[in-house]
């Protein structure tokens, strides 16, 4: 092709160069360079013009063009022109110069473009960069710097130039004012010298040999005088750097005069930056190398006086940390070294005269920098150390080696033994450890002394270095233990802690020699008794070495004692005062006085209380039998003032003593109490301040209490007729008001139990006292529900755990009178009453009901009072209902945990029951209604743990039928002898053997049972149900009498049914225990046994999800094989009978509706589970094994992806949290489980076990798994039940016509599954598997046809012998299926290249060959298609298609093969593996039948299963062998990959342009004629614009490629 089309593929690819990918800039740039390869001068014609074209181009998309350019230039320098070579030189210089300011990476490249031209055609590129280095005028930095890198590459050419560039470009230094273009000068000349000195060191290849060193003197030498004098003192450091690198080679083209007289400037100049600027030192070492070579070279004595401060210089710089890890810093050090190899040339006695005093500093660093130095020299300058004097200090080296660190190398310390040996044991010698361990610090110096920058390494560092060093000779130098170890040991002073801590470790190998040595004390070189502040170390390092490590020791805690204390407080008695005695003798006063005197003559007589209660009644008599009410007065009102209210006998004797005398005075009895209420006396002890007083300080409370008591007794004695008229309007208000105080107008009451005694015994005696008088029944006590309410009060405050006071006795009785008064009270009132009654006395310790002393008698009073208190109610409300709310109240304490409350109880309600029965009017027949309740709820006593509460149970239950006989109308003397019988059983339950117990439990049920009235049986049995919850065990087994009365009276209870599983559910739920759960199981199953679908329909309707107690239920069913199998096919009935879901749509804009579960199915397929979980149920299943494995996988088909309801969904989302279910509900999964049940009761565990191993029951569950979830099933059940398939079979025929698509898709992929097993064979069915699905074939849905074809390709594995027998069959149904018009990615195409792939081997050549072209035709198109499944099956159904026909190709399928290679070759770069894999089946498949060996070689060797594929190379090979034998498919394939340049796949576009790419590169260059180059070209130019970078890549590679053409 001619040259024009290299410019075209040149200009596609510049216009390319600005991708924003790097990779394909990079290849585009490889591209031009393979453009450039053929044709360098049309390239770079090309890249010259599109630079000038485009001026407006980024200056980085230039750079790479002019990369390529130089690459090319570089390559092919000898074929260019000078034409070509003059546009290239004035395009660079134009590019470099374009801009004043500095645009590194542009400028570099047109830069090295000039560079690379200069090697050949220097003179060319001198005119043009001199005619821009015009004298006066400040060039381009770059051009500059050109013509420094020119001097480089070009030495023989350039240096001729150099004395007028030097003319030149001397004058421009004074006019360079900017840093950067005096950095550029001082590069240029560095490069100058450089070059020069190359020159002048070959001149035998010079081109010029006459060229000598004087020539570039003066210049160099004016260069000098300006970097030196005026540069090298800039600001800038790069400038400073800069100057000095180019000092080290102009320092050797300097005169020698010149070089003499600078150097005493030179040297300090170059030495200072070292000081002021560290950076210099990092770049100048190098050049002070070279300053120093040239004046070694010149005999220079001016060196000698700088050695000094050289030395010190450079030994400070030796110095400086080495960071290993930089390049750069290992780089300078070597350069340092290298300066002291030079000065160790000419003054090698001076140097070690500086180095050796440096290794007896205390420095760290100072000395390892010295020995880095000392080390170096003896290695470089050896010819210079020699003699018997250098020895000597070397060998003084050696010994110093020791102080060093483990900082320095190991070659530091690895000299010959021998030298070791003779300075190591030389005599005289100090031991080693005064050189290596830390020496004594000295004292700090002030602030202002210690000179800047210097920084002493931590002590801890260099300790911790010593002992790192003492370890390393220790166990490398011998007999070190015997120098060195009394030594090291001595150095252990008490001051360095850390180094005695350090030291054993380094000590260690020569202290295990002691464990050898008998006189450790001479080895050690310390005697016994030795004073030396180093003993402590001595003892440390010994016993640290010789003895074995110490655990940790605990450390105890001292215990604190507290002192204790105690503090006695004391009392004393207080006189009373003394009486004036009365003048008249025997008158009442008289007498009074006497009694007064007596009271208090005897206060510690042997029972004061007795004596003075008697006086007292003495007093009170006396003053009623007085006729004068003044002296009755006044004598009252002294007893009030004078009384001692302190002690309790006294005040109740004065109350009795107002008691006695209101007899005969109430009026003035009353008024004198009044009068000294009103007192300024009482007054004065109940003021604000005492109110808030402790009561141990006062005697309000009891002065209170003594008042209350007084108004008691005086209502108690008082005539009845008259206490009527004042019990509320005095008695009461009168004691109320002393009882509580009124403070700033709140009622204030008090706490005192003393005072709260004294009021509820005067209350009970005011009670009492109305009661008793006969005007009781008519009097209308308004202040009743207030006394109650106090009185209830009273009793709630009292503990209920201790009994200690009378007060709720008291109350209780008070209450009892109160009760019978009018008005009656309200309900709840009389609720309350007995509640709170209840719970005050029934919780008291039985430790209480003692027999003998005080809290005994007082435990029995106040039972006998709860006892009155309680009939008193009763007595008020003697029907059922009055019963049954005292029952109610007991009903608690009766099903106490406690024992002795229960006795309690059960002992309350057989003496209420008792009395009722006694007490019992029927005037007429009425029912008793809550019989049932009340039986129900006493008969579970019977067994309780409490002999006592057993007797007292059956008690209750015999008072109770008696109480059935009295309301049916019987006299109360009758006797009946089924009742009477509860007396007998009675007398032997006092035998604690829990079989009797039981057995008398059970005749207890008899007697209800025939006893019992029909309407009250319900009850009993819920109130029985409730009491399986029992915390008393014994009573929830005795409550099993449930199933005694089910047996019993059962029949009748067939409307009942829901409400009884309704309770058993709700009790179930209450308890956790093993029996009551058995006893409900048992209950349910006596329940179905007589009422089998009521129990199954109540059961069902059971709340979703199941508990874990109804699921007891169900299977508690499955006990009895007859009724378990009646269950299951009432279950399976209700399973099939209702849809199995509905469809709603969650949203209105819903594109798909969603598919609920029905409740019914699925509450059945959940007991079905239950019911065939319990073993039991093992013959039921195994007798309906193949309907329940039908209809249950059928089940399992129709549930696949439906949801729950939506308010099971909310309750199942609240059980997760709190486990209210026993598993998660899930339609399909309960069903799936249900289907395990069945194989499991049916004998078929190996069946279970090979799906879960294959994860099958899992894929069952999901829409996507479910197919192959029954295709392993069914594998199984071939494999492990193979005799029961026939009835199988048979149950699943009848799913062909169900109208449920998802049944009939499960019934046949599980079908299709069975003929991969010869199982079907053996039992003869498969001729009528095959007819079952050939029959479906026509079905509507598609999954159906699909599952048809997959089934008769099975026959290939399961009956392969059975194949050529159907192979017409078999091949047009597969056809058939492949034509099939479901679509361009139809299932059913699909399935069917899947199974021709498995029956092609098997039939018929004959069959084969009658649809072998439709079938290369018909699966071409699926080759590209989007789906992953149809390109995998059909490529490897292609490979079938070339297997079968091997040896027998015809030409027209040959003609496949070829159209199908491009395919599969780029395929091979398919995202999906399993594609590519079938490619490369493909491909090997194809090898034979296009009789090339080589090509069927090449793709036996690369494309081999599980070996990884280098596709370049593969394809590169291919591409060879097919352009060798088949050049003629040239354009047939080129034209075949331009169809892939648009594939949807990335790496498929990438591989199309590489394919083409290797066709062109192989093929000969006269087939060009089959390819549209055009067509090509303008294809691949748009790959450049594709997205994928990688495929940009590519097309640019190719556009290289095609150079070929050219």
């Amino acid at each position: 092709m001619s040259e024009p089309y290299v410019k075209k593929l040149s200009t596609i690819l510049l216009d390319s160069v600005t991708d924003k990918d790097p990779l394909v800039q990079e290849q585009v740039c490889s591209a031009l360079c393979a453009l450039g390869e053929s044709q360098p001068e049309e390239t770079l014609s090309a890249c010259e013009e599109h630079l000038r074209q485009h001026e407006k181009l980024a200056h980085p998309y230039r750079t790479m063009i002019l990369r390529a350019m130089e690459t090319i230039v570089s390559n092919h320098i000898s074929e260019l022109d000078k034409d070509m070579t003059r546009a290239i030189i004035l395009l660079a210089s134009s590019e470099m110069t374009k801009v004043k300011d500095l645009v590194s990476d542009w400028q570099q490249a047109a830069s090295s473009v000039l560079v690379a031209v200069g090697k050949r055609f220097v003179g060319m590129v001198m005119e043009e960069m001199l005619g821009k280095f015009q004298p006066g005028v400040l060039p381009h930095c770059f051009v500059v710097q050109t013509l420094a890198n020119l001097s480089v590459f070009n030495v023989f050419g350039m240096v001729p130039f150099l004395t007028s560039v030097l003319s030149t470009m001397l004058p421009m230094l004074g006019m360079a004012k900017h840093d950067s273009m005096r950095v550029v000068f001082c590069c240029a000349l560095q490069r100058f010298s450089e070059s020069t000195l190359e020159y002048l060191a070959n001149l035998d290849q010079a081109p010029d040999p006459t060229v000598r060193k004087d020539t570039f003197a003066s210049d160099i030498s004016s260069a000098y005088d300006t970097l030196f004098h005026h540069w090298l003192q800039s600001r800038e450091a790069k400038l400073r750097l800069a100057v000095v690198e180019a000092l080290g080679p102009m320092s050797h083209l300097l005169p020698s005069e010149k070089l003499e007289e600078q150097l005493p400037k030179l040297l300090p100049g170059v030495l200072a930056l070292y000081k002021k600027h560290a950076e210099t030192s990092h770049v100048s070492k190098q050049s002070l190398g070279q300053i120093l070579e040239a004046a070694v070279s010149v005999g220079s004595r001016t060196l000698e006086v700088q050695l000094d401060s050289l030395l010190a210089a450079l030994h400070a710089q030796i110095c400086v940390p080495v960071e290993t890890s930089s390049p750069l810093v290992t780089s300078n050090q070597k350069e340092v070294l290298r300066c002291f190899t030079v000065l160790a040339c000419c003054s090698p006695e001076r140097l070690l005269a500086f180095l050796l005093p440096k290794l007896d500093t205390s420095n760290e660093r100072t000395r390892v920098g010295t020995l880095q130095v000392l080390r170096h020299i003896i290695n470089s300058a050896a010819a210079q150390m020699e003699g018997t004097r250098y020895v000597l200090q070397v060998k003084r080296v050696l010994f110093c080696v020791l102080n060093v660190s483990a900082q320095i190398d190991l070659d530091v310390v690895s000299v010959s033994a021998v030298s070791w040996h003779r300075v190591v044991t030389s005599p005289g010698r100090p031991p080693i450890s005064a050189h290596v361990l830390p020496r004594p610090r000295p004292r700090p110096r002030p602030q202002h002394q210690k000179p800047s920058g210097e920084e002493e390494p931590p002590a801890d560092s260099v300790r911790d270095i010593s002992v790192s060093t003492l370890y390393l000779v220790s166990t490398t130098v011998d007999r070190m233990s015997d120098t060195d170890w009394p030594s090291l040991l001595s150095s252990a002073r008490p001051a360095g802690v850390g180094v005695v801590g350090s030291l054993p470790k380094a000590v260690a190998p020569a202290a295990a020699l002691l464990g050898h040595c008998t006189a450790p004390n001479s080895l050690l070189g310390f005697s016994g008794h030795s004073p030396s502040v180093q003993v402590p170390g001595l003892r440390f390092c010994v016993t640290w070495c010789l003895s074995p490590p110490l655990g940790p020791c605990g450390s105890g805690r001292a215990e604190k004692r507290r002192p204790m204390s105690r503090l006695i407080v004391a009392g004393g008695w207080r006189l009373p005062r003394q009486w004036p005695e009365p003048r008249v003798p025997n008158s009442p006063s008289h007498v009074g006085w006497q009694c007064r005197a007596a009271l208090h003559r005897h206060p510690h007589s042997a029972r004061p209380g007795l004596l003075q209660n008697f006086l007292y009644k003495c007093v009170g008599t006396t003053l009623g039998a007085a006729s004068s009410k003044d002296v009755v007065r006044k004598l009252l009102q002294e007893l009030l003032e004078t009384a001692r209210y302190q002690e309790e006998a006294e005040r109740e004797g004065l109350a009795c003593c107002f008691g006695i005398c209101a007899i005969s005075h109430l009026d003035d009895t009353l008024a004198q109490l009044e009068d000294f209420v009103r007192s300024d006396v009482f007054r004065k002890s109940i003021g604000i301040f005492n109110i808030f007083k402790d009561r141990s300080d006062n005697d309000v409370d009891k002065v209170k209490g003594t008042l209350i008591l007084c108004y008691g007794h005086v209502a108690a004695q008082a005539p009845r007729e008259l206490v009527l008229a004042r019990a509320e309007s005095d008695i009461l208000r009168n004691m109320f008001q002393c009882f509580s105080t009124k403070v700033l107008g709140i009622k204030v009451e008090t706490k005192d139990p003393g005072l709260q005694l004294c009021l509820v015994q005067s209350v009970c005696m005011v009670c009492q006292a109305i009661c008793s008088s006969a005007q009781a029944g008519s009097f209308h006590f308004t202040r009743k529900a207030e006394l109650v309410a106090q009185m209830m009060d009273f009793i709630k405050a009292e503990p209920p755990d201790s009994l200690r006071t009378p007060i709720r006795k008291k109350a209780m009785l008070a209450c009892t009178h109160l009760v019978s008064l009018e008005p009656e009270l309200e309900e709840q009132v009389q609720s309350d009453i007995i509640h709170s009654c209840l719970h005050s006395i029934m919780a008291v310790p039985p430790e209480l009901e003692g027999e003998g002393g005080l809290p005994g008698f007082l435990y029995l009073d106040t039972m006998h009072a709860l006892e009155d208190l309680l009939r008193s109610i009763l007595r008020r409300n003697m029907t059922p209902q009055g019963l049954q709310l005292m029952v109610e109240h007991l009903s608690p304490w009766i099903k106490s945990p406690r024992g002795y409350e229960r006795v309690r109880a059960l002992g309350l309600s057989a003496c209420l029951l008792q009395f009722f029965l006694e007490h019992l009017h029927v005037s007429a027949l009425v029912p008793f209604h809550n019989l049932g309740l009340l039986v129900g709820l006493f008969s579970p006593r019977c067994a309780d743990l409490w002999p006592a509460t057993r007797q007292e149970a059956v008690s209750c239950v015999y008072s109770l039928l008696y109480l059935q006989l009295g309301y049916e109308g019987f006299s109360r003397d009758y006797r009946d002898d089924v009742a009477e019988r509860l007396l007998t059983l009675r007398d032997g339950l006092v035998h604690p053997d829990p079989a009797i117990l039981f057995h008398a439990c059970h005749s207890i049920a008899q007697i209800i049972a025939k006893r019992l009235p029909p309407d009250q049986l319900i009850n009993l049995l819920l109130t029985l149900f409730e009491s399986l919850g029992d915390p008393d065990k014994n009573c929830s087994r005795a409550a099993t009498m449930i199933n005694c009365l089910l047996k019993e009276r059962g029949s009748m209870l067939l409307e009942k049914v829901p409400e009884i599983m309704s309770v058993l559910r709700s009790r179930l739920q209450e308890t956790r225990e093993e029996h009551v759960l058995q006893s409900a199981q048992h209950s349910v199953y006596v329940l179905a046994s007589q009422h089998c679908v009521a129990v199954v329909t109540s059961l069902l309707g059971s709340p979703l999800p199941f508990d874990s107690h109804t699921c007891s239920l169900w299977r508690a069913l499955a006990v009895e094989p007859g009724l378990s199998a009646q269950v299951l096919g009432l279950l399976l009935e209700r399973m099939s009978r209702d849809v199995p879901f509905k469809e709603s749509r969650a949203f209105l804009l819903s594109s798909t509706p969603d598919r609920v579960a029905t409740l019914l199915p699925l509450a059945a397929t959940c007991a079905l589970h239950e019911v065939m979980s319990a073993p039991a149920s093992g013959p039921a299943v195994t007798e309906l094994y193949p309907q329940l494995f039908a209809g249950l996988l059928l089940r399992v088909s129709c549930t696949v992806g439906v949801q729950l309801p939506r308010n099971l969904q909310a309750k199942e989302r609240r059980a997760g949290s709190s486990a209210l279910a026993s598993r998660t509900l899930d339609p399909c999964s309960t069903a799936v489980d249900a289907l395990r049940a069945v194989l499991l009761r049916g004998g078929s565990e190996d069946v279970v076990q090979r799906v879960e191993l294959e994860g099958g029951w899992e894929l069952l569950s999901t829409s996507a798994g479910h197919e192959d979830g029954v295709a392993r099933l069914a594998s199984a059940m071939a494999k492990c039940a193979g005799p029961r398939l026939p009835l199988v079979m048979k149950a699943l025929l009848g799913a062909h016509s169900s109208v449920y698509e998802a049944q009939r898709v499960t019934s046949t992929a599980f079908l299709a599954e069975l003929l991969t097993s010869n199982v079907v064979n053996d039992l003869m069915l498969l001729e009528s598997l095959l007819d079952n699905l050939a029959a479906r074939q026509k079905d509507p849905c598609a999954s159906v046809r699909r599952l048809v074809l997959r089934g008769l390709a099975n026959l290939a594995s399961g009956s392969p012998d059975k194949v050529r027998a159907h192979g017409p069959q078999l091949l047009t149904a597969m056809i058939s299926g492949l034509d099939d018009g479901d679509g361009p990615h139809s299932l059913v195409a699909l399935e069917a290249m899947a199974g021709l792939a498995k029956l092609l081997g098997l039939v018929e050549p004959e069959d084969l060959r009658a649809v072998l072209l439709h079938t290369a035709f018909r699966i071409r198109p699926f080759f590209d298609s989007e789906k992953m499944e149809f390109r995998s099956v059909s490529i490897r159904l292609f490979g079938h298609l070339n297997k079968a026909c091997h040896g027998a190709c015809e030409d027209v399928f040959l003609e496949q093969v070829v159209g199908g290679l491009v395919p599969l070759l780029l395929h091979l770069r398919d995202p999906q593996a399993s594609v590519a894999a079938a490619c490369r089946f493909a491909l090997r498949m194809c090898g034979p039948n296009l009789e090339c060996e080589e090509l069927a070689g090449v793709f036996q060797k690369h494309l081999q299963d599980g070996r990884g594929l280098h596709f370049g190379e593969f394809l590169n090979a291919a591409c060879k062998h097919l352009m060798c034998y088949f050049p003629d498919l040239l354009g047939r394939l080129v034209s075949t990959s331009l169809f892939y340049f648009k594939s949807s796949w990335e790496d498929v576009r990438a591989a199309a342009p590489m394919l083409t790419g290797f066709l062109v590169l192989h093929v000969e260059p006269q087939q060009q004629s089959q390819v549209d180059l055009e067509q090509l070209t303008a294809a691949l130019q748009l790959l450049l614009k594709d997205p994928a970078p990688k495929v940009r890549v590519k097309a640019a590679e190719t556009l290289g490629r095609l150079v070929k053409f050219a």
